[in-house]
């Protein structure tokens, strides 16, 4: 199922189809399309190019290191998150390496390289679905994650299935048009709260 976004104005393609679908396929993803992802997240943007996003990665062919990562989920995330094949963790070392002083973009670039694995899943005709519904102490805890180090966001990838999988909720979440704030709502020129003055939207 795709589900791409009705644009008030153009942008390109692979930006109105990506999204985040919660009816993932049991089909696993082959080693060399995760590969690409990966790829891709290591060549977003950083500040400094300090490059502060890790990945902890677990897959259905590795049941011990996939569990792991699914027991750290919130129940309701749970719920249809365990057909996806392959869960991983974003974190982001707090820190410039060199100087260990505090990195405050390090939340902003892991989300970058999040974004940028996101499109690429995108792009391969995966589904990425990315997740603050996790326990951050049992990560943290569970998957070895060092001080200066912070869990991020939980990402379920997979291949696309269809919605009747679902429970009712969920499929009529799943189904739902896709809402945006209108571009004047979130945009201000020169000063805070001086709205945009563009027609058509």
């Amino acid at each position: 199922m795709e589900k791409p976004a009705e644009t008030q104005f153009p942008i390109h393609e692979l930006l109105r189809r990506r999204w985040s679908p919660r009816a993932f396929s049991e089909h696993m993803v082959e080693a060399d399309t995760l590969r690409s992802l990966f790829e891709a997240a290591r060549w977003a943007p950083s500040s400094n190019n300090e490059q502060p996003w890790h990945f902890i990665l677990g897959t259905k062919a590795d049941p011990s290191a996939y569990d792991r990562l699914f027991a750290c989920l919130k129940e309701g995330n749970k719920k249809w998150a365990f057909r996806a094949p392959v869960l991983m963790l974003s974190v982001a070392r707090l820190n410039f390496e060199d100087e260990g002083t505090p990195n405050r973009h390090a939340w902003h670039d892991t989300g970058m390289a999040a974004l940028s694995l996101s499109l690429q899943a995108t792009a391969l005709g995966l589904i990425a679905h990315q997740m603050a519904g996790f326990d951050v102490d049992k990560a943290r805890a569970e998957l070895g994650i060092p001080a200066g180090f912070e869990p991020v966001a939980m990402i379920a990838v997979g291949y696309p299935a269809d919605p009747a999988i679902l429970d009712e909720r969920l499929r009529q979440r799943e189904l739902a048009p896709r809402e945006r704030k209108s571009a004047k709502e979130i945009v201000a020129v020169g000063r805070w709260n001086v709205p945009p003055d563009w027609q058509g939207d």
